[in-house]
């Protein structure tokens, strides 16, 4: 997510000190939740995996720890005041600050995940002996991280690997399903709209930093001038949101619901919430009333065929879009329309 963050996250900052990225540590417990997985199934070939998946298991409880320690503080990237994730940036001086930009960077946690079916302790008995060990050394640590009222066990035995306790889920979708967010009318944005109109500003080593929503053209050279995490669409990452929020239905079930979108006065589960995102998300591509496809709202190369169907010739897969061009009067309730004009990456 190269220029979605207030700084160019690839070279030094520019008086030095570093930063704690949420989506690099979130992507570290998704690693570890995988190779978990693959371990367990090796483990039916030889039990000597038991020990590597536990070590996976291991390495998953302290990366999560360490995003929201015991206690107050104010050196950790989640924001227990917001609920949301955000950056740190740690200065020589030893201060540390949140930078409080609403991205998709603070919604990657939701996609680390995991639910894994109920099995007898016999089943992987050293796992389960390394486990309580573990438990009676960091009783206080499981706590802190547990998905659920300090137990990893949820809806039918299932079990558990998330950043996201309940109460994060709650804090993270009430900004995820904002329409005036990160909620669109073709899928989960990039960044917040509210930065529109209200760009976050940071002064550091006398240089201003801004970020602000640009669905489609960029107002700066950085990365060549693009604006791919600013605004736009990414289906890859609309795709493992959805796969997140449908484990952490597996587990929570129905008795979980949230409001969809914020401030309508609808519940839904966390599995009708995914279908939603899903449903907005293909829509993109679906004719209107007019039989024409939003994502081709300004004319592509395309040709009607024989039986008049008209075919859409590209060259490239998309892998993010802009919001489209809509024109006055269509554009959904409540939206201004769009300064989206084209495919935003290909591969």
């Amino acid at each position: 997510m190269d220029n979605i963050g207030v700084f160019d996250r690839s070279a030094q900052l520019p008086a030095g000190g570093h930063l704690d990225q949420v989506d690099g540590t979130a992507w570290m417990t998704f690693y570890c939740q995988s190779m978990l997985e693959i371990a367990l199934v090796l483990t039916g070939y030889d039990r000597m995996y038991e020990e590597v998946a536990f070590c996976f298991i291991e390495h998953f409880l302290w990366i999560t720890y360490a995003m929201d320690r015991i206690g107050e503080h104010h050196d950790d990237i989640w924001d227990s005041k917001d609920g949301f994730f955000y950056d740190l940036l740690h200065v020589p001086d030893g201060e540390a600050m949140r930078l409080k930009v609403r991205s998709m960077v603070g919604l990657v946690p939701l996609c680390a995940s995991t639910v894994f079916e109920s099995s007898p302790a016999s089943r992987h008995p050293r796992i389960t002996e390394l486990f309580e060990i573990f438990k009676k050394r960091h009783p206080d640590l499981l706590k802190q991280i547990a998905p659920a009222d300090s137990t990893f066990t949820g809806y039918a035995e299932r079990r558990l690997l998330s950043i996201c306790s309940k109460e994060k889920i709650e804090g993270i979708l009430a900004y995820m399903l904002d329409e005036n967010e990160f909620l669109g009318p073709y899928g989960i944005r990039s960044l917040s709209r509210c930065h529109l109109d209200n760009p976050f500003v940071f002064h550091f080593a006398g240089q201003e930093h801004r970020v602000q929503y640009l669905p489609a053209e960029s107002n700066t050279g950085m990365f060549g001038g693009n604006s791919y995490w600013r605004g736009p669409i990414w289906m890859p990452m609309n795709a493992l949101l959805i796969r997140g929020l449908l484990n952490l239905y597996q587990f929570y079930g129905d008795e979980f619901k949230v409001e969809c979108p914020t401030g309508s006065g609808k519940y839904m589960t966390l599995s009708g919430v995914a279908k939603e995102v899903a449903r907005r998300l293909s829509s993109i591509f679906v004719r209107d009333a007019s039989g024409r496809r939003p994502v081709y709202v300004e004319a592509r190369s395309f040709k009607k065929t024989r039986t008049g169907e008209i075919a859409y010739c590209s060259t490239s897969i998309s892998t993010a879009t802009t919001e489209p061009v809509l024109a006055p009067g269509t554009e959904p309730d409540g939206q201004e329309p769009s300064r989206g004009r084209s495919i935003c990456s290909h591969v």
